[in-house]
């Protein structure tokens, strides 16, 4: 058997499992498409595109490309570079957002089961996850769930809401056999504690007419009390006081307590049973008891009679006085619902095909037609119109439009729909509930009874959505529409005594009028076209969601199942009209103000006509002329190939101009920060010890010994330990004798490395590197200097102390006091004086044997380089006066050195020797640069350009071009014959004539002056004394340069000479 193959969704060598756009498609019909989703769905490839639909099939199992990973790879990539994903769609709702500052939303669509809300949840873990653009992105699922993200114009989310509509209220009151209602009354009935129990009248749900009809009270694997508890911790999460948390809780008990007042009927009016059940929903409620049982029975209406107004109370029959309480109960409910609802999430029911369902249902799968509309709208009918209205060449597609099912459900004459229908027989028949419904069923037999899309049977009606034929049982249908909340109801539970309660109900009565409220039915008709007027106003997109099956299993695929959805998901009309049109269409103006960057003629701004502007722009980017159409206001382009090559080049010319911005603001950071730095090191010894000529100003390069290019010494440092400092020093021993050590410094050591001869084995006589020394950071005690100018200092150790001398020694004690400091917490301890003393290491012979201290003494004496002069065990030190102790370097005027060529070289540095001048007065090579630069310090007005040169003032350098270019002259006729003879003044020229060619300069090399003297540590490097003269061979760029110096070739470091 051979292995089995592995693939990765996301590898460029995946397996191929049929196509990721189905718009690509060699056949289009059902057939294909469902092929195509099995194919796909069978490898784990629940997304598909058309276009930009996203098509998503549930895998009923968790699938592994939903981490963080996959949100990093979506963000800002093109639809084609990464397979089909709902974080692709996320993307580019969020980006159209940011670029076009328009709303955005995406509506979920699919019957129940087929992962709507799953969908949503990952769409907003997206967005969640890259925002941190006023502008709104809205989540719409026909399951009923909208949710809106209000986000800032930078891009981040500063507030959303979830709208609550569809909630199925009748549930509260009755529910089907074998159904149970609201899970928080089980939770709460099963899992309050003793004190609740007694505070809020808690016993078994059997004892509840409101649970009891269903006679089911648990469902298998939910644990009712382990959820009670989880709902009070997540009320507790959102914010709610633990006061309100038991107003909560009393509202859910009221209700049940509610729905035990039953009614008998007396002389046609209605008459509480048991006076015993209004105790204690009036307790938990904290209204009247007397109250509640008044308006429980009657109302109050107002009746205009010739232009007068007449307040009438109106005693309720049975029935009437039943839908009254239960319409508080749904009222109490829906409103406490809405409270909660807006720190939560909600589940609601779906499109159901498959049983004989009743009115909540039927508003649900109503909804679900209105947004089918708007999927209609926006993708098949107003693209085909855009075409039509802009001029474009076009063949129009058939598609069905269910716009005639909204207006079956909705209309409200010629003829009326369904919900006037119902609205009317609830109107007519407000005090009978019995026959309520058959009559119903009979004016919409008598009415719509013709209707091609309406149908009905013995106890209900048929009506064909587009996802298919739906029965209606109509039984019920008029009670649950009634949803009567008159304003007495209103009235007695602003009474309450308690806030929360009153709260919710903050209706003010007095502005309203006593009439007949509104019915549910058309609140919900209210609630659905507002909703639409909203997503119409966004760019839309679109997630069409297809449950595989029934058996919510893994890999579980019913083939008639799915292509049912994918008729009536219009999943082949949707193809069509993507493979016959234009995948990008964008008004003139907003093309011109999104793609001007592309050219010079159209950034900032396009001056001509904007239809020209736009065909400038095409042509600049070489767009066949097959591939796009302009219409009259906007242009249509045909493939995403074109539009991503379009925003790949302006992503190119945003990247090149952020790359100059970004290094000039490099540049800006990394010299502030050298400034910073070189003023830090200057701090440390400011105002304690004079400073020399050539450092104050010096650059800080670190690594003086070129580490990378040195493997013999970068042995010795740890494989990740960064280097800080690296220089080759002097090392004074016990006698005062010198020897050279590579002084090494890193975050956490000191290294001194030396060199010795082997002394046995096949290397025997070779020099090798040897560590002398290493020295943890936070284990140095302290560092010695004397206040004069000499680059002596002493690291001060627990064993023994090191005597070093460095002329970079500034450099490396800045760096050496942030190591320890980062180490220690502490500051490191700096001493200075004129006479200091060190300790020994225990070695030797004679005088000098034992271990004990040895002093130097530091005198004012001549010259800049100081003189040595050990006796005994003291050294002597004299050395010259330098620059001031509280000398500070010279900021460099960064603005104007790119016009001073090589001779910001010498700016803030001192002349060793006053400037030279021949007989008339002119200065020598060296000393414009230093003047110049002195004068620049100086002087505040800007420095003016250099006129050109004329006649004999011009330069040798150019002089010498203009002199090379004779052999372009004409050569001179000269004279011949007698002529030639009788001239007097005529002599011979040597050659042809002309005049005597100047001989041919030697090339002048480019030279150096050495800063500070530099002792060879090899025999390929060169030796020289500070002021000495050195030409430049080559200058590597590891900071080692070749010379020549007295007629000897060899290496030298680049930082210890300037150029001239």
């Amino acid at each position: 058997m051979g292995s089995k193959e592995k693939y990765h969704w996301q590898t460029q060598n995946v397996k191929v499992s049929g196509v990721d756009d189905m718009v690509l498609l060699s056949k289009i019909s059902e057939d294909a498409i469902t092929d195509n989703l099995k194919k796909r769905y069978m490898d784990d490839f629940i997304f598909t595109y058309i276009g930009p639909v996203l098509i998503s099939v549930n895998p009923f199992k968790q699938l592994p490309y939903f981490t963080d990973r996959e949100i990093e790879l979506y963000q800002g990539a093109a639809q084609y570079e990464n397979p089909p994903h709902i974080y692709a769609l996320a993307d580019n709702m969020y980006r159209n957002m940011m670029i076009d500052s328009e709303n955005q939303c995406v509506i979920i669509s699919g019957e129940s089961g087929a992962g709507k809300t799953v969908a949503a949840k990952y769409i907003m873990s997206y967005i969640s996850k890259v925002s941190g653009g006023g502008t709104k992105v809205q989540v719409g699922l026909s399951s009923g769930k909208y949710f809106e993200i209000q986000f800032s114009r930078g891009g981040e989310p500063d507030g959303g809401k979830i709208s609550n509509f569809l909630l199925e209220k009748s549930r509260v009151v009755s529910q089907n056999h074998g159904e149970r209602s609201f899970h928080i009354y089980y939770q709460l009935l099963q899992g309050a504690t003793k004190e609740q129990r007694e505070n809020l009248g808690i016993t078994t749900p059997d004892y509840y007419l409101y649970l009891n009809k269903s006679d089911t009270y648990t469902v298998e694997d939910v644990n009712d009390k382990t959820e009670f508890k989880d709902t009070m911790a997540a009320m507790s999460v959102v914010g709610l006081s633990l006061e309100a948390q038991d107003t909560v809780l009393q509202i859910v008990a009221g209700i049940l307590h509610l729905g035990n007042i039953a009614f008998r009927e007396e002389g046609n009016y209605a008459v509480v049973e048991s006076e015993d059940f209004l105790a204690f929903p009036s307790y938990l409620l904290g209204i009247n008891q007397d109250g509640l049982k008044s308006k429980l029975t009657s109302r109050i209406m107002d009746s205009k009679w010739g232009g007068k107004t007449e307040t009438i109370s109106v005693t309720l029959n049975k029935e009437q006085a039943s839908f009254t309480r239960d319409a508080l109960s749904k009222a109490l409910y829906s409103r406490l619902f809405d409270y909660l609802v807006d720190v939560s999430q909600l589940e609601f029911l779906e499109f159901e095909l498959s049983k004989k369902i009743c009115f909540c249902q039927f508003c649900i799968n109503f909804v679900n037609e209105k947004l089918q509309q708007i999927f209609i709208e926006l993708t098949l009918k107003a693209e085909q119109e855009e075409y039509v209205q802009e001029g474009i060449k076009w063949t129009p597609i058939e598609y069905f439009n269910n716009k005639v099912v909204c207006d079956l459900i909705e209309s409200k004459v010629n003829p009326p729909g369904i919900m006037s229908i119902l609205d009317d027989v609830c109107a007519t028949m407000h005090a009978k509930g019995e026959g309520a419904d058959q009559t119903l069923l009979q004016k919409l037999q008598s009415q719509i009874g013709t209707h091609e899309h309406f149908s009905s049977w013995n106890k209900g009606f048929i009506v064909h959505h587009y996802a298919g034929k739906v029965s209606y049982d109509v039984s019920g249908f008029c009670e649950r529409n009634r949803d009567v909340l008159f304003s007495d109801i209103i009235e007695l539970m602003q009474s309450s005594e308690f806030a929360f309660i009153k709260d919710l109900f903050p209706e003010n009565l007095e502005a309203e009028k006593r009439g007949r409220p509104t019915t549910a039915g058309s609140k919900i008709k209210k609630q659905a076209n507002n909703l639409v007027q909203t997503l119409m106003k966004c760019t839309p997109h679109y997630i069409r969601c297809i449950k595989p099956n029934e058996t919510k299993k893994p890999r579980d695929w019913e083939e008639s199942r799915i292509k049912h959805q994918v008729e009536y998901l219009g999943l082949r009309e949707n193809i069509r009209v993507r493979r016959a049109g234009y995948a990008f269409r964008r008004v003139f103006k907003k093309f011109l103000q999104r793609y001007a960057i592309l050219t010079k003629e159209t950034w900032p701004q396009w001056r001509g006509d904007e239809k020209q502007g736009v065909l400038h722009l095409l042509k600049s980017v070489n767009m066949d002329s097959d591939q796009y159409q302009l219409g009259k206001t906007k242009i249509f382009i045909k493939a995403p190939e074109s539009l991503f090559l379009l925003e790949e080049m302006r992503e190119r010319k945003y990247n090149g101009y952020a790359r100059v911005i970004q290094q000039a603001w490099r540049k800006h950071i990394a010299v502030r920060k050298y400034v910073q730095m070189r003023e830090e090191a200057s701090d440390v010894l400011l105002n304690k010890k004079e400073r020399r000529k050539n450092s104050l100003n010096r650059n800080f390069v670190g690594d003086y010994i070129g580490m990378d290019n040195h493997p013999e010494i970068r042995q010795f440092v740890g494989r990740r330990e960064r280097v800080d400092f690296a220089d080759v020093v002097v090392k004074y021993d016990r006698r005062f004798k010198t020897v050279k050590r590579d002084l090494i410094l890193t975050p956490k050591f000191l290294y001194l490395i030396g060199r010795e001869k082997v002394k046995q084995g096949p290397e025997k006589g070779q020099i090798r590197e040897v560590l002398k020394r290493m020295i943890e950071v936070e284990k140095i005690q302290s560092v010695s200097l004397s206040t004069l100018q000499d680059d002596l200092f002493i690291v001060h150790e627990d064993q023994y102390d090191s005597v070093l001398q460095s002329v970079f020694k500034t450099e490396f004690l800045s760096l050496l006091y942030k190591r320890y400091e980062e180490k220690t917490r502490k500051k490191l301890p700096l001493k200075f004086n004129n006479l200091l003393e060190f300790k020994v290491k225990k070695g030797g012979w004679g005088p000098f044997s034992s271990a004990g201290s040895r002093q130097i003494q530091f005198q004012m004496g001549q010259g800049d380089e100081a003189v040595f002069k050990p006796s005994s065990k003291v050294l002597t030190v004299s050395v010259g006066p330098g620059l001031p102790k509280n000398a500070r370097p010279t900021r460099r005027d960064n603005r104007k050195s790119r016009y001073m060529g090589n001779q910001n070289r010498n700016v803030g540095q001192y002349s060793r020797e006053p400037p030279k001048s021949d007989s008339r007065g002119r200065g020598t090579q060296g000393q414009p640069a230093v003047r110049n630069s002195l004068l620049r310090q100086q002087s505040s007005m800007d420095q003016p350009t250099l006129p050109r040169l004329q006649g004999s003032h011009r330069s040798q350098h150019e002089s010498q071009i203009y002199t090379d270019m004779g052999f372009m002259n004409v050569p001179d006729q000269g004279v011949a014959g007698m002529h030639r003879r009788r001239s007097k003044e005529y002599k011979p020229l040597p050659g042809s004539g002309g005049p005597k060619p100047k001989p041919k300069p030697r090339p002048r090399t480019p030279q150096c002056r050495a800063v500070y003297a530099y002792d060879a540590q090899d025999t390929d490097e060169l030796s020289f004394q500070a002021d000495e003269i050195i030409e430049i061979l080559f200058e590597d760029p590891s900071g080692w340069w070749q010379g020549r110096l007295r007629g000897k070739e060899g290496m030298f470091p680049g930082n210890y000479v300037e150029k001239i």
